[in-house]
């Protein structure tokens, strides 16, 4: 028998005193499977940290207001903004400075055990059941197995998020909401998370009473790998309900929406490639980009040399070889936790191993004298280490974000002139944030806030673009200017990829040379050249 368990009835939501969203209507009974959806800074994030109880859903001043939920606070959320924040915890808890070694903070198994009787603070003693977390469902279920004993700050993006899920599994909660699930995740996680979903969904579509999980909502950036098991949407659009029914009504509804776009689209990213080219060129100049001599263009950027990196018995490189050449694009792919981000922050100085290593950047090798500055002067850089560092910065608005990509600052300690703040405001424009330049990038959305750090990244024409899964987060409009803007900058033959997806639509054309991880085999890597197997 179908039982209601959310009802929410002409409510608006508050943050600071101000309406964020008005006129909700919502009803969640006990055989439906939700996607909630929409457009970045649309309203969806409110809505479901809303349900979290981050925000309260206030009845309006109507007799026929109301809200009622049957999980009060026993919700957990997992989500892109939680992993930040719980990597952005970990930086502030580091003692790696007061101590004789390397602090690695709470392990995977720490962190799962403080919602088993275990404790957050630091060195406390773990509960029992810490001994036989492998042995049960939840953590096969989200194929943590391997990493419970690896520090939070060395997992990789999807496998942090699946320590999120298990966490959340075994918490007791009896809602949970996954937002943006498949960010970042490789195929077998995915395969896993989508089993997972259909698995726990089923159970409710049935009215199974007897469920050793939880009820589960889905909130996605994009309509794409949508579990079967879902048969009910609400979109938030502009900060509003824009829809609110069946799946299939939707998936109608999408269609017609998709036509009228398609008709569009072509003059739409015409212009859009027009107005960047123009905008481009005014920021080389700006950028004061130093000519690249004829004898240095077939130099390599970058180098590695037998190179060996790991933390204690985990070797995450092994013997490995590359290099890049000026103008060769690379996309560089491998399951979660196979070195790829590794071998990244290696180029970038976020791994101190590369002071140990053979490694060289345009020409010099690491630790002979370089600074960081002249380094990070060639590189522009979009990843989640980069999101974290600027989400830990507050009071930044959006134009010193921009401007600050000209001084590779995480926020913005000079004056900004005249011409970068024009400057800033075209790229804002260009981006789809037109007028918007004084809001603070704290106050976004985590897919706009990403579309930010991307603009900031190639506003200086960098020799190298580095982007670790540069689309996370992002809707299907967002994803396709800046992905446009990507290969634009590509063609302009003065900037060299180095682009980590999961996902094969993201891929560029240009990117015609693999680097394949294979961790735990020999050797653990395989490069292809795209215009061979052709």
């Amino acid at each position: 028998m179908e039982r209601n368990l959310i009802s929410i009835k002409n409510c608006s939501i508050e943050k600071n005193g101000s309406k964020i969203l008005e006129n909700v209507s919502f009803q969640l009974n006990s055989q439906e499977a939700w996607l909630v959806i929409g457009p970045n800074g649309g309203g969806k994030s409110s809505f479901v940290e809303a349900l979290a109880g981050k925000y309260e859903f206030i009845p309006d001043n109507s007799p026929d207001s109301f809200c009622s939920s049957v999980f009060k606070n026993n919700v957990a959320l997992v989500s892109l903004e939680k992993a930040a924040a719980l990597i952005e915890e970990e930086r502030e808890r580091d003692e790696s400075e007061y101590m004789d070694k390397e602090d690695i903070g709470r392990t995977g198994r720490q962190y799962i055990c403080e919602v088993l009787g275990g404790s957050s603070k630091k060195n406390a003693p773990l509960p029992p059941i810490a001994a036989r977390l492998e042995t049960l469902p939840q953590v096969k279920l989200c194929g943590v197995e391997k990493i419970l004993d690896r520090g939070l700050r060395y997992m990789s993006t999807g496998e942090i998020r699946r320590t999120l899920l298990c966490r959340a599994l075994l918490s007791g909660s009896q809602l949970l909401i996954l937002s943006d699930p498949f960010a970042g995740l490789d195929v077998e996680s995915r395969k896993i998370l989508l089993e997972f979903f259909d698995t726990i969904a089923g159970k409710q579509l049935s009215g199974s009473e007897d469920s050793p999980y939880p009820h589960v909502i889905l909130c996605m950036e994009r309509y794409q790998e949508i579990p079967s098991s879902i048969n009910k949407v609400i979109e938030f659009s502009n900060k509003k309900v824009s829809f609110c029914g069946s799946k299939e009504s939707y998936e109608n509804l999408l269609a017609v929406r998709n036509a009228e776009k398609e008709k569009v689209k072509y003059e739409q990213k015409k212009q859009f490639l027009a107005e960047l080219e123009k905008i481009r060129r005014e920021s080389d100049i700006l950028s004061e980009r130093e000519i690249v001599p004829e004898s240095e263009k077939d130099k390599n950027l970058i180098s590695f040399e037998n190179v060996n990196v790991g933390w204690g018995e985990n070797k995450v490189l092994v013997n490995f070889n590359w290099e890049v050449k000026r103008g060769v694009h690379w996309l560089i792919r491998g399951p979660n936790g196979s070195g790829k981000t590794t071998i990244l922050e290696l180029i970038t100085g976020d791994n101190n191993q590369v002071f140990r290593e053979n490694i060289r950047l345009f020409g010099n090798r690491r630790g002979s004298g370089e600074s960081i500055w002249d380094i990070k002067k060639k590189l522009g850089i979009v990843s989640y280490r980069l999101h974290v560092e600027y989400r830990m910065v507050g009071g930044t608005t959006l134009a010193n974000v921009i401007i600050s990509g000209f001084h590779d600052s995480i926020g913005l300690y000079e004056f900004p002139t005249d011409v970068e703040t024009a400057t800033a405001k075209a790229w804002l424009k260009l981006g789809g944030f037109e007028g918007r330049e004084n809001e603070m990038f704290s106050e976004l959305s985590y897919g706009e806030q990403r579309a930010i750090l991307i603009l900031r990244a190639a506003v200086k024409s960098p020799e190298v673009l580095i982007l670790d899964e540069p689309c996370h987060g992002l809707d299907e409009d967002y994803r396709e200017k800046l992905l446009d803007l990507i290969e634009t900058v590509a063609e302009t033959g003065t900037t060299t990829l180095l682009h980590v997806t999961h996902d094969a639509s993201e891929v560029r054309p240009c990117e015609k040379h693999i680097l394949e991880l294979h961790p735990g085999e020999s050797p653990m890597y395989k490069i292809i050249s795209a215009e061979v197997d052709e």
